[in-house]
């Protein structure tokens, strides 16, 4: 009788601790970029405490490697990255989580994985990935007073159950209020709050994530390079994401640069040093002349089959309406790149973007230039424009306005000399709403 009551107290305790552990995780894991030889992940604690992730190829269970351990702070939002840097090009990891020593079990599988290496070697690998923007999370204490701007937060599961490889976030990823943007402390609980969305947590363990910002992470709405607390918003940023890096070079910024198989992706910052929409001026930019020269050389460069552009605002739509780049001067910008694009004969570029509370493709065609795509995937759980009149945009494909709640899935497939672009919009629930395909040039 007295070993029973033992066992039971014992097994009692070590599942308190177990649970503890886990009661100890504010949000994450989170599986941010992959490489070859290293990958970074994520996670959020709800005080100090030691993170690490331990960590083993599928098919070598035995051999096992750890991360570097990271004592998360105040100061950082308890926030640790984890470099997974014991790692070989093209293999399938599992981890695991550990708080204080002790394993955080999960009802999902966490894995990883690192990119192949099959230049001179094979055909391309086919992957996927999802796209979408706008991500809004209730909090009523902090809210505009009325009915709720955000809803559906089943997207992010039905995301996670297409199991694309990576996920882009295309901005609005937040939504500063204007309780938050003006304070690290406001900028770090707004953080906070959306990454630690129930519906959100498999997805962020079991893909990999990218993102960009506009201008509801960076500032107040349709904020611009005037905004004096930009640097906070970009620290913020800095903790809450695992880009391979935050600017290029010398120019600072939600800046970077990653390939994906074939494919280039440019992911750029259209905020830090934008141009204010109201000023008048014959040269107005959102890139910045650095991070603009930089794209343009980067894009003549790049031997990808695919250049995928990944900015916050639409690029191609003649609409004209809110921040695109035919409203407020920024066309003369526009032309420019454009124009870089034809002058060099750069095939493939396609602009993912984001910001409009719509989905839409436009495709830009000229008979003796490169074909340019623009597809906009917006939103994730932010107010959908559903009730707005259409807008005029002469290069949209007809039936590809969407006007609910959606994301996308790209799937890149083929043999070399065959490559295909499938991409699919699906609904909150993961129900078809329309598709695409592309064929190189």
């Amino acid at each position: 009788m007295k070993l029973r009551l033992f066992l039971i107290i014992a097994i009692y305790f070590s599942y308190s601790h177990l649970f503890a552990q886990k009661n100890l995780l504010q949000s994450g894991p989170m599986i941010g970029y992959s490489e070859m030889f290293e990958v970074m992940l994520w996670a959020q604690t709800k005080k100090e405490a030691d993170v690490k992730i331990i960590y083993y190829d599928i098919k070598s269970p035995d051999k096992k490697n750890v991360t570097n351990t990271v004592t998360t702070k105040k100061k950082n939002a308890y926030t640790a990255h984890l470099l997974a840097d014991k790692v070989e090009p093209g293999h399938i990891y599992t981890y695991n989580l550990y708080i204080n020593n002790k394993k955080v079990n999960f009802n999902y599988k966490t894995q990883f994985q690192t990119q192949k290496m099959w230049r001179w070697r094979t055909d391309a690998p086919d992957f996927s990935f999802a796209a979408g923007s706008g991500a809004y999370i209730n909090e009523p204490a902090y809210d505009r007073p009325g009915k709720g701007y955000g809803g559906d937060y089943q997207i992010y599961e039905s995301i996670a159950d297409k199991k694309p490889d990576f996920l882009l976030w295309l901005g609005d990823n937040i939504y500063l209020r204007e309780s938050d943007w003006n304070t690290k402390t406001g900028i770090l609980h707004r953080y906070t709050n959306t990454r630690s969305t129930k519906e959100m947590q498999r997805l962020l363990a079991t893909t990999h994530n990218y993102a960009i910002w506009d201008d509801h992470d960076f500032g107040p709405n349709d904020s611009d390079k005037s905004f004096w607390n930009k640097n906070e918003t970009l620290e913020g940023f800095k903790l809450f994401w695992a880009n391979p890096s935050y600017g290029i070079a010398d120019t600072k910024g939600a800046i970077t640069f990653f390939n994906w198989g074939d494919c280039d992706f440019f992911l750029l910052d259209n905020r830090y040093y934008r141009d204010p929409d109201k000023l008048i001026s014959d040269n107005k930019t959102q890139l910045g002349k650095e991070q603009k020269e930089w794209l343009k050389n980067a894009l003549t460069y790049s031997e990808a089959k695919f250049k995928f552009i990944v900015t916050g605002g639409q690029f191609l739509t003649t609409g004209g309406a809110y921040e695109v780049y035919t409203n407020f001067g920024f066309s003369k910008e526009r032309t420019e790149i454009i124009e870089h694009i034809y002058k060099q004969n750069i095939k493939n570029v396609i602009f993912l973007t984001g910001d409009r509370h719509h989905s839409e493709i436009s495709v830009l065609k000229n008979r003796y230039k490169p074909t340019i795509y623009d597809i906009t995937t917006s939103p994730f759980t932010s107010h959908h424009a559903s009730e707005n009149k259409d807008e005029v945009n002469s290069l949209r494909i007809k039936g590809s306005l969407i006007k609910q709640r959606n994301f996308s899935v790209f799937s890149i497939t083929g043999t070399n000399d065959k490559r295909l672009i499938k991409i699919n919009f699906y609904d909150s629930d993961g129900k078809p709403i329309y598709n695409y395909e592309i064929t190189p040039e």
